[in-house]
Parts: structure tokens; sequence; C-alpha cells
């Protein structure tokens, strides 16, 4: 199948298509865009940071996103535009913020410049996360050598910049009317489907296909693990799946939905929940990883599971038999095995509405504050009437093979007036609940008496104290 994305003014095609060959090393080594740079191949430092683009519903404006093209298949681009380093400013010449940080001295050796650029001129054009502050923007940028004071000050002396994507909208409106292209019997299958319903046909006929959304993770199987991907489906067309619903009854997030999109209505679901997704890796993370991705993939460390465990979430699964709703706890049966039936995909999540008597702490507690895995995630859902807890959830990711709550620390509140002797019995019976490994990011000690302290920490937070990081965070050993 031929790939059509706009860069620069121009449809490209590209035609035969390795379906996992990233757009990192398409750009340099064959279109020879030697402005993004690989860095670390696994979306973390952000030298290879590119704006994506696609139409707004309308299809009269574009959102652009900052990605990471070290992670990024070419597939991913079909229908989309695209902006590099080189598309900036005029031949010859720098844009204002490109001059602004050469003439600040916001670069030493200048490798992660590229993608420093990209992020901030993603701020400075509107493109999503722009209304951030610029140290969330940049979380996902990584610099060994200049320090980020000049580069945090260029940003705020460019804070906006003006872009004529007049052209582009008109070639991506083009590329929109495109109908799914057939296979190429000579080259690797891979499936793009545009509706839910052809998602279930191409799982039943191809039940061992690996359904890819941003790629955050199976990126990495490839970039860092050389694995070969067998009958890949992109589903970054598939509108119905990237759908979000607020209402009376709770907040439903579609598989498909990116963090990035997810956070603002997550926010308003409850400011933890919000800071949670806001501290998912960096902006360039955020704006690929979805929520069913997270799910689906069943990692223990998976920031988002613990959280929507804890806030008895419910999760849908589909196929062409119908749809299946479970509590989402269930899903996960033991470390990389879920209850996902052959043929089925996550098509999406509901989180029931908080009522007046529930009180929720979620945090996430990690080596590197921004953009860094979690060593432990805790999250808590108590609802507390006359003093009383009345029922009690609590579930964390970091502390065993899956995310999974700790029955023994919930039984220990229920029914118990909550003050700090409930809380400390509470803490105590986590012990029993849990048995973590050690590992780089923290000891099995360590994730438990982390785990209590975020306890007391929802204890605090429901007397009205201001809790200090540092009054409930140990440092890891």
């Amino acid at each position: 199948m031929t790939v059509r994305f706009v860069l620069d003014g121009a449809v490209v095609e590209i035609s035969p298509v390795d379906p996992t060959a990233t757009l990192l090393n398409h750009l340099r080594y064959r279109m020879g865009r030697t402005g993004t740079k690989e860095g670390c191949a696994e979306g973390d430092c952000g030298a290879c940071t590119v704006l994506l683009g696609e139409l707004d519903a309308q299809g009269t404006s574009i959102i652009w996103r900052a990605v990471n093209a070290c992670i990024l298949f070419l597939p991913m681009l079909d229908g989309k535009a695209l902006l590099t380093v080189e598309s900036l400013g005029r031949p010859g010449a720098l844009n204002r913020l490109q001059a602004c940080m050469a003439q600040n001295g916001s670069s030493q050796c200048g490798f992660c410049t590229p993608g420093f650029v990209m992020s901030l001129h993603g701020r400075a054009i509107g493109a999503s996360g722009h209304d951030l502050p610029v140290a969330d923007v940049i979380a996902g940028n990584l610099c060994r050598c200049t320090g980020y004071g000049p580069i945090l000050a260029a940003a705020q002396t460019v804070p906006a910049l003006e872009q004529d994507d007049s052209i582009t909208i008109t070639l991506l409106q083009g590329l929109a009317v495109r109908e799914t292209p057939a296979d190429d019997p000579g080259e690797p299958a891979w499936f793009a489907p545009h509706t839910a319903h052809e998602l279930a046909a191409v799982l039943a006929d191809h039940p061992d296909a690996r359904m890819i959304a941003g790629a955050t993770d199976v990126g990495l199987w490839v970039t860092k693990g050389l694995r070969t991907i067998a009958t890949p489906v992109f589903l970054g067309r598939i509108a119905e799946l990237a759908t979000i619903t607020e209402s009376a009854t709770g907040l439903t997030l579609g598989a498909t939905v990116r963090y990035a999109d997810a956070h603002p209505a997550c926010a308003r679901f409850h400011p933890d929940l919000g800071e949670l997704v806001r501290r998912i890796g960096g902006l360039q993370v955020r704006n690929s990883a979805t929520i069913g991705g997270n799910i689906a993939n069943g990692s223990p460390i998976g920031d988002g599971p613990p959280a929507l465990i804890a806030l008895n979430a419910m999760l849908t699964l589909r196929s062409l038999q119908g749809r299946r709703t479970m509590p989402l706890e269930d899903y996960f049966l033991d470390y990389g095995k879920q209850d996902r039936r052959a043929g089925e995909f996550v098509e999406s999540v509901h989180i029931p509405a908080l009522g007046p008597d529930d009180r929720v702490h979620i945090s996430k507690l990690s080596r590197r504050f921004d953009s860094d895995i979690s060593a432990v995630c805790g999250a808590f859902k108590l609802t507390v009437r006359d003093g009383i807890v009345v029922r009690a959830r609590a579930a964390f990711g970091g502390m065993a093979a899956t995310p999974r709550r700790a029955h023994q620390c919930e039984q220990a509140l229920t029914g118990q007036t909550l003050n700090a002797a409930t809380i400390a019995l509470a803490a105590s019976a986590l012990r029993d609940d849990f048995t973590p490994l050690n590992d780089v990011r923290g000891s099995a000690d360590y994730r438990l008496d982390a785990a209590a302290n975020l306890l007391w920490r929802l204890y605090h937070r429901a007397q009205g104290a201001a809790v200090s990081v540092l009054d409930v965070e140990p440092e890891l050993g």
C-alpha cells in the first residue's frame, strides 16, 4: 500500500512501504533531512521531535502535535501533514524562534536543539499542549550541556508565531477522500481500517495481528528489541474509537483517545486524575500514547490502569461477535496475560461519576518527576459518610505482576472512622497485599514504604492539610 502525506506544500508518496520502518530513519536516510536526530530511539529524549498534523473534525483547520519520529511508523503518516526543522523559516534564513535561540545562547553542542525548536514551534503556533507551561511543553526534550534557562527564555521571548496552513489544508482535504488502498501481494501485510467494524473483520481473519495505536510501546519492540511485527494493524483512522463523552453518569474514553486529548476531561473529572495524565511521559508521548493502548498492553507499571481500577472503571471489548463489558481490574490476569479473546479489541473505558461523599487521591512516584516510568503508582477512592469509610478502593501499579487492588488495605479501611489509627492499620495491611520486586526503579522495601505513605497523603489531604512531596516520598535507594 502507498503512504501519502503532506510536507512543505507538496504531497509525498512512499511505495512500497515497510510498515515498521520509522519516520526518523526515512527522514534521515531516504529524504536527507538530518536535522531530526536519533538520541535514544525510544521516545524519551525528544531529539527526533517533529510536528504531525491532521484535519480537525470540520476539516477546515489543522491540529498539530509534537511527536517522536523515532518510534512513529510510516503508515501512521498516511493522510497527515508533517513539519520538520527544515520546514521552518526560509531557505538560508531562520524564523524568529530559531533566531532568538541562536542569539540567546540556547544551544551548545546543538544535537538536541532541533527537537527543542520543534516543540517550541508547536507551542508558538497553537499545537496540542500549547496552553501548558513552557517547562511542560519541553519536558520530553532533554539537554545534556546547555541548561534549560536560555531555552525557556527564548520560548518566553517568542511565545507566538503565525503559520499559513492554507495550502496544507487543501492538500489534506484531497487526501481525506481517499479510499483504503488494496493490498499488494508483494509487500508485507498491514492494515489501516477506517471503522471499528472493519477492524473487527481484520482481526477475525488475522487473530494474531498486532494492533498499533500510538506505538509508544510497540515502537520500542522494533527499535530496541529488533523484533519483527507480523501483520500490524494501525488504528489511527478509526474516528469512532477516538471519542470522549462527559455526562452525568461519568467519563467515557475511546480506546484511541490520546492522553494529551484526554487530559482536559480527566482534569475536570478529578484534579488528581488530570495531574496523573499530565505526568505520563513527555508531551510528545502523550500526543501519541492512547488510553486503550496503555490498558491493552497490560504493563504492571502503566500509569493509567491503577487510577482507573481505583475509580471502578468498566472496560468494553468488541469483536465481530459483539461487545463484552467487565470491570477493568478483571482484565489483568497475570504478567503479560489479559482477558482478551481472539478477535477482540479494546473499544472504550467508562469511569463512573464521583459521588458527593467520594474522596480520591492519585499519586505517581518516579526517579525523575517528568517523563519517567513509575516506581509506584497508587490510587484511592474512599466513600466517607459521617466520618466513616463505607467503601474503599485502593489500587497500585509497580507493586505486583499486574496493576492490582489492595484488598487487605481496603478491608482495614471499610467500616472504620477515617482517623490516624485507621490509616496506620490500613498502611500495615498493605504489606499483606503485595510482595514487590527489587529492580532499578526501587527496592521492595521502598515500594512498600512508599505505598503506605501515599495512604497517609490521602489522609492528610482529607484533613485539609497541605502535603509536601518530601513529607511522603522517601528517597529511592
